[in-house]
């Protein structure tokens, strides 16, 4: 039986992923790397100092252009500006709400398992106004990994006292579902049009195209799933 929602929070809950590709490309032109939209949804899902580290594998900047800035100091700036562009701008993305409240109105506790710091995921809770609706939030960075290493969500379902396998796990991104799935969590995967059919989100229970789809047949299938696995 599932006993327990967890979510992702960028992408999945919030429409966040446009602020943080607008704040990457805007904080790497600084050193003279100019991204495209498109080559930020590579990136997808990924922490966003190994986002820092992911580029300048491929497309190293010199230490003049970084004028004495670390990757954690790039990553530094790209995270404070999603702060303040979330905090006045991000909406939920479509069907989150009401996903939420399927799991409030069934007495099922929920929770956020993210990578992102929990300064932002307060600021996320803050703007969607989904605090009364959490049981409780949780921060990769205060693991020893973070995603897709499954700490986030092995440390969330201690927290909310469930065992993993009685928790169903909603992401968005390839590095979130390993984690979910590595921690042995039922999985639905929500991607981006632009990754829909990546292989990588073969491993979850269930793929859907928007949040706007779950439904209580969907649910249902779970149990089922679990039920004769």
């Amino acid at each position: 039986m599932i006993h327990a929602a967890i979510f992702d929070m960028d992408g999945l809950l919030v429409d966040s992923e446009p602020h943080w590709r607008a704040m990457e490309r805007d904080v790497f032109a600084t050193v003279g790397l100019y991204l495209t939209d498109d080559q930020c949804k590579l990136t997808t899902g990924l922490p966003i100092l190994d986002v820092v580290r992911y580029w300048f594998v491929r497309e190293p900047w010199t230490p003049e252009a970084a004028a004495g800035r670390t990757h954690e100091d790039l990553a530094d700036a790209i995270t404070e500006g999603v702060h303040e562009r979330i905090a006045n701008l991000a909406e939920p993305m479509p069907g989150a709400l009401s996903t939420l409240n399927f799991f409030v109105n069934r007495g099922i506790p929920t929770a956020i398992a993210s990578a992102s710091p929990m300064s932002l995921i307060e600021v996320v809770v803050t703007r969607l106004g989904i605090r009364d609706a959490l049981t409780l939030w949780h921060s990769a960075t205060l693991e020893a990994r973070n995603k897709p290493a499954p700490d986030v969500y092995l440390g969330t379902a201690r927290k909310l006292n469930v065992q993993p396998a009685d928790c169903l796990a909603f992401e968005d991104s390839g590095n979130g579902l390993k984690s979910a799935y590595a921690a042995g969590m039922r999985t639905i995967a929500v991607p981006g049009a632009f990754e829909y059919d990546d292989s990588k989100f073969s491993i979850a229970t269930i793929k859907l195209p928007a949040l706007t789809e779950f439904s209580l047949a969907t649910f249902d299938s779970i149990q089922l799933k679990e039920y004769y696995s």
